[in-house]
């Protein structure tokens, strides 16, 4: 089959954007053949259709979610409506030229029908897959109902007949159990859960010469503990409790240090974090400036992947508060380290039960986390225990080879 993706981003180390590749890759070696279409390319999908408009970043898809999210706003909501359908006319010619020129099967709406981030692409998209009866897979990744920012709003009616749609053609997929349930409750919409997932079939490639000086790159010796925060800077991630959890270990030179941008929510909580930190005096440091989707060089610095931070962590934490399933925690199962997760609603539905070992919290920072974590990080033989068992669980669970067999059923549905 001819499949399109279609997003609002496609580009960067975001969760959706690192999922479509995952399924892209699966969907190739099943034979079919892709195209990306998004507000922003990159990567995998830089030879794909732009539309500048389909950015949830466009300065005019900024200025209508300002006025139908945020509280102090109180303008007609009548006329704002008109604007989201006015903006969605205008993106709805070059998308149908986007599925027709490329003679798509099947279109992968990825996320766009599911949080309201960019209004009109929501719109447009469910009036152009009732127009053309187009096979659709909307995979959704986390719903307007799930995120507090959005909880406010004057347009309710149009979120919920939108984000997401319910049309014959369309098979919806959710990335948790959670979700699945709250999809039929709210919207008695049915689904498949397909979680997220890593190349677990391939190991982790070893230290090489490029990344061996990750750590001084970091000014670390080799004494020191690396304590990674592989996230983005937003308030769900709680990463207040990974600084506090640093400062009650009472390391030498203690430092927090955050792999992605600080801006993408504004930049209150970062500054908020910095207080905080300071307070307990722990360093917290931004590093997204030396990573990047792909190793590189930038003005001669040297530029990282990802992927080359996590092997020299001594200890990865994730403990946030809320995600969607948790490519971080996949990431970190991945590259065999000790990790600290906070026990959120789906690690706790979908994950804890399949038997992995973390240290665990509970939404707060308690003294037996603290004295496991300093315990474990004097007893390297019981991390490499605990971590080659999770990436076993995780193989049986969480692995592209699980992602084909699951994708062949929902395209067989079609």
């Amino acid at each position: 089959m001819r499949i399109g993706f279609i997003s609002t981003r496609l580009k960067g180390t975001d969760g959706v954007s690192l999922e479509v590749e995952k399924w892209a890759n699966v969907l190739k070696r099943m034979g079919h053949e892709m195209f990306y279409c998004a507000g922003e390319l990159g990567g995998y999908a830089s030879g794909g259709t732009l539309i500048p408009k389909l950015h949830f970043a466009d300065q005019s898809i900024q200025m209508l979610t300002r006025e139908a999210f945020d509280e102090k706003s109180d303008g007609d909501t009548t006329r704002l409506v008109d604007d989201i359908y006015t903006y969605a006319d205008e993106l709805r010619a070059p998308l149908r030229n986007f599925i027709r020129a490329n003679k798509l099967d099947l279109i992968v709406v990825q996320n766009a029908l599911t949080i309201p981030m960019n209004l009109p692409l929501g719109v447009c998209l469910t009036g152009l897959i009732a127009e053309l009866g187009i096979n659709t897979i909307a995979h959704h990744h986390d719903f307007f109902w799930e995120r507090q920012r959005y909880q406010t709003n004057r347009i309710l009616d149009l979120l919920d007949t939108t984000f997401p749609a319910k049309l014959p053609s369309i098979q919806h997929i959710t990335i948790n159990s959670i979700a699945q349930h709250r999809l039929k409750a709210r919207r008695g919409i049915d689904s498949i859960v397909i979680p997220n997932v890593y190349d677990f079939a391939t190991p982790p490639l070893p230290v090489d010469d490029y990344s061996r000086d990750f750590r001084t790159s970091l000014g670390l010796s080799d004494e020191e503990t690396f304590v990674l925060q592989p996230t983005r800077v937003i308030r769900r991630k709680s990463i207040e409790l990974a600084i506090e959890l640093v400062a009650r270990l009472e390391l030498p030179n203690a430092r927090v240090f955050i792999s992605h941008r600080a801006d993408d929510e504004g930049l209150d909580y970062w500054l908020w974090l910095k207080r905080e930190a300071s307070v307990m005096g722990v360093q917290v440091q931004l590093i997204d400036h030396i990573i990047g989707e792909e190793r590189s060089s930038m003005n001669g610095h040297k530029i990282y992947s990802l992927w080359d931070a996590y092997p020299h962590a001594d200890l990865v934490t994730f403990p946030s508060s809320y995600e969607g399933f948790g490519n971080a925690l996949l990431e970190g199962i991945y590259f065999q380290r000790l990790m600290l997760v906070n026990r959120y609603p789906v690690f706790v539905a979908d994950i804890e039960p399949l038997g992995f070992e973390f240290i665990t919290i509970d939404g707060f920072v308690d003294q037996n986390a603290i004295d496991l974590t300093r315990r474990l990080l004097h007893e390297p033989a019981e991390v490499e225990r605990m971590v080659k068992k999770n990436y076993e669980i995780a193989r049986d669970h969480f692995s592209l080879e699980v992602l084909q067999q699951k994708l062949h059923e929902v395209l067989a549905n079609f």
